[in-house]
């Protein structure tokens, strides 16, 4: 798994060439999913498909942007997995994992379609990552606290990185 997740963020590095914000973002989105994945002790498919998922979540973006000068969630959604597929073509990943990958990223602003640890997981680092790079403030991470986090990893992140009182 391990030697697969080079392949895959040498994928994510490639296709986002030169967008150096794009391509941080994911990283930090595909770090802070593993952390709360392995916290969360999920299984190793689950892990797979997560890892994957933290990387490759924002991929519709860069043709949305090309074709219809938007970044919108919903282009993203409708054009992220097919995208994915192209990316992942030579990887020999299990059929049911790759639909997995495809409904997650075809869905991760869609945060009502959330049916899964793997979901739940990837939507939460994408939060934690996204409230520091959009200067989020308290009482909107507040309320995402209560409307969006569920575990009780993804939980505890937010709550030390952006809702503790320094003393």
């Amino acid at each position: 798994m391990e030697y697969m997740m080079g392949d895959i963020s040498r994928c994510l590095i490639e296709y986002f060439e030169n967008d150096v914000r794009r391509i941080n973002h994911a990283m930090k989105v595909a770090s802070f999913a593993r952390s709360i994945a392995l916290e969360e002790r999920v299984s190793e498919k689950e892990l797979l498909i997560i890892e994957i998922c933290g990387y490759l979540h924002d991929v519709g973006i860069k043709l949305a942007e090309e074709k219809y000068q938007s970044s919108s969630g919903k282009l993203q959604e409708e054009l992220g997995p097919d995208i994915v597929k192209t990316l992942l073509n030579n990887l020999n990943i299990e059929d049911d994992i790759l639909a997995r990958i495809c409904y997650i990223i075809g869905n991760h602003h869609s945060y009502n379609k959330i049916d899964g640890i793997d979901f739940q997981i990837l939507v939460e680092a994408d939060f934690i990552v996204n409230i520091y790079e959009d200067n989020v403030l308290k009482r909107e991470v507040e309320e995402v606290n209560q409307r969006i986090f569920r575990t009780i990893t993804g939980k505890s992140y937010l709550k030390h990185l952006y809702l503790s009182e320094v003393v």
